[in-house]
C-alpha cells in the first residue's frame, strides 16, 4: 500500500529538482525546428540567461544559426549573433544533443494532406529521435498545431516506452505556438502563452517555464483544451473571412463597394468586429488549422459545415480575382492570353517573405494558364517558382509596361502613388489604393 505514496513522493521530487533548474536558470533548454516559432523562442530563452540548443535535421539553417545570421525576419542578426557568441545559444542535426537537455520545445510543421488528413509525420520523427534519448527529469512541450488528442494519443505513449511514466518521471504539455510573422507590436515574448499538460504537475512546470521567458502565462487544465484552442483561435478569423469574402462577392454582384461597407460598419462600438475580404487566405496556420478539427470532427461523427463551408469560399477567391482581371482587360479590349500581367506582391501577407500557402501562387497560376504573360515584383521575395517556370522579381517600374496590375500583397515598401501614376489598369484586390480615386483603379 505504500508504493502510490512512494510514487506520487518520487514524481514530486523529480518536479522539484526541474522547478530549481528552471528558477535559477541551469535547465538546459532544447528547441526542436528553427523555423518561424522556434528560432524566435530559442532567441527568447536564450536571452533569458538559458543555455538553449537548436535542433533542425536541415544543415542550412544549423549552419547559419552557429555563423549568428538569422533568416527569420522577427529575429534580426543583431539579436541572434551575440546570443550565439556568448555561448547561449546553438544549433545542430544531432538528435544525441537530448541526451543533456532538461526542456524540450517540439516547433515542426503540421502540414494537411491533399486529402485533408493530418500530417503527422514530422511530429512522428522529431519524437522518435527524442525517444532514443529521452531521460528522466525531461519537460516536453509540444506547439507544433494540430487536432485535439495528438499530445496524449501520439506524442505520450511514444516517451513512455522506455518505461518512464508521466507527471512522476517526465513531464508533458501542449502549448499552441501565436506566431504573427511580421507584427511589430505582439511578438513572441508578449504574446500570452497558453499551457496545458498531461496532469496537473506537467502543467505547473509548463508554467513555470514559460513564465521565466514570456510575459504571460495562461495555464489550462488538459491537453486537449490547450490544442483546442489553436484551432478555435484560427477557426474563428477564417470563418469570419470566409463571411466577408462571401459579403465581397454579393457587394460586387450589386455593384457595392465592400470595402465603404465595412468601414461604416467598424463604426459601431460594440458587436461588430471588422474582418476584410482578399485574394485568398495563405499562410501556415489559417488556411490549415481549421481542417484538423474537421478531420477530428469527422471521425467523432459530427459535419463541420462551417468549416468546411467557408473553406470553399475562401478557396474561390484566387479564382473571383482572375475573373476580375479578365473582366478589367475586356473592358479595355483586351483578353488575357498574351496580356502583360504584373503581380505587385506574392507573400502571403504584408512585409515578410514568406510563400506558405499564398493565394498569388493560385493566381500567377491561373492567369498562366489563361495565357497571360506574367510578371512581378516583391521586395521580400526575390525568386519565384511556378510549377516549371522560375519568376525573378522586377522592379516596382515594371508595372508601366503591363497591361494590367494586380495588387495581391500590400507591402508597405511600395510607392502606390507611384504605381498609379504610371500604371494602365489596376485590379486592387487589398484596398491598397484606398482613398484614391481612378477609372484605372479595378477593387475587389
Amino acid at each position: 500500500m505504500t508504493e502510490p505514496h512512494n510514487s506520487l513522493e518520487a514524481g514530486a521530487a523529480v518536479a522539484a529538482a526541474l522547478a530549481e533548474k528552471i528558477r535559477n536558470r541551469t535547465a538546459r533548454v532544447g528547441i526542436v525546428g528553427l523555423g518561424y516559432v522556434g528560432l524566435p523562442l530559442a532567441v527568447e530563452f536564450a536571452r533569458a540567461g538559458f543555455h538553449v540548443t537548436g535542433i533542425d535535421v536541415k544543415e542550412e539553417k544549423t549552419r547559419r544559426v552557429n555563423a549568428g545570421v538569422s533568416y527569420v525576419g522577427d529575429v534580426p542578426t543583431e539579436v541572434l549573433a551575440p546570443l550565439v557568441k556568448s555561448g547561449k545559444l546553438r544549433a545542430t542535426t544531432d538528435f544525441a544533443a537530448v541526451a543533456d537537455l532538461d526542456t524540450i520545445n517540439i516547433c515542426v510543421p503540421t502540414p494537411l494532406r491533399k486529402t485533408k488528413d493530418p500530417d503527422m509525420s514530422f511530429i512522428v520523427s522529431s519524437c522518435q529521435e527524442i525517444a532514443r534519448y529521452f531521460h528522466s527529469g525531461t519537460l516536453v512541450l509540444l506547439e507544433s498545431t494540430t487536432y485535439p488528442g495528438t499530445t496524449d494519443e501520439v506524442v505520450l505513449p511514444m516517451l513512455s516506452k522506455g518505461g518512464l511514466e508521466v507527471g512522476r518521471d517526465f513531464f508533458l504539455c501542449f502549448s499552441p505556438e501565436r506566431v504573427d510573422p511580421g507584427n511589430p507590436k505582439y511578438q513572441t515574448a508578449n504574446i500570452p502563452k497558453v499551457v496545458g499538460g498531461c496532469t496537473p504537475a506537467c502543467t505547473e512546470v509548463g508554467r513555470l517555464f514559460y513564465s521565466q521567458a514570456l510575459e504571460k502565462v495562461v495555464p489550462v487544465s488538459s491537453t486537449q483544451v490547450a490544442e483546442m484552442v489553436k484551432l478555435l483561435e484560427n477557426t474563428f478569423r477564417m470563418i469570419n473571412i470566409g463571411l466577408v469574402n462571401e459579403i465581397a462577392l454579393m457587394c460586387d454582384r450589386m455593384g457595392i463597394n465592400v470595402w465603404e461597407v465595412i468601414d461604416a460598419a467598424a463604426t459601431k462600438p460594440f458587436g461588430f468586429m471588422p474582418f476584410y475580404p482578399g485574394p485568398g487566405l495563405g499562410g501556415h496556420c489559417i488556411p490549415i488549422d481549421p481542417f484538423y478539427l474537421s478531420w477530428k470532427t469527422k471521425q467523432a461523427g459530427i459535419e463541420a459545415r462551417f468549416i468546411d463551408l467557408a473553406g470553399y469560399i475562401n478557396g474561390q477567391m484566387p479564382h473571383f480575382v482572375v475573373d476580375k482581371v479578365q473582366n478589367a482587360l475586356n473592358q479595355a479590349g483586351k483578353p488575357v492570353k498574351g496580356s502583360r500581367i504584373h503581380v505587385m506582391g506574392v507573400a502571403y501577407k504584408r512585409d515578410i517573405d514568406d510563400m506558405r500557402e499564398s493565394p498569388a501562387l493560385d493566381i500567377l497560376m491561373l492567369l498562366e494558364r489563361r495565357g497571360a504573360i506574367l510578371s512581378y515584383s516583391d521586395p521580400h521575395v526575390p525568386t519565384l517558382r511556378l510549377d516549371a517556370m522560375t519568376l525573378q522579381a522586377e522592379p516596382e517600374s515594371s508595372a508601366a509596361q503591363a497591361d494590367c496590375v494586380v495588387i495581391v500583397t500590400d507591402h508597405a515598401a511600395f510607392d502606390y502613388a507611384a504605381l498609379l501614376e504610371r500604371s494602365q489598369l489596376i485590379v486592387d484586390t487589398r484596398n491598397a489604393l484606398k482613398g484614391r480615386n481612378s477609372d484605372k483603379i479595378v477593387r475587389l
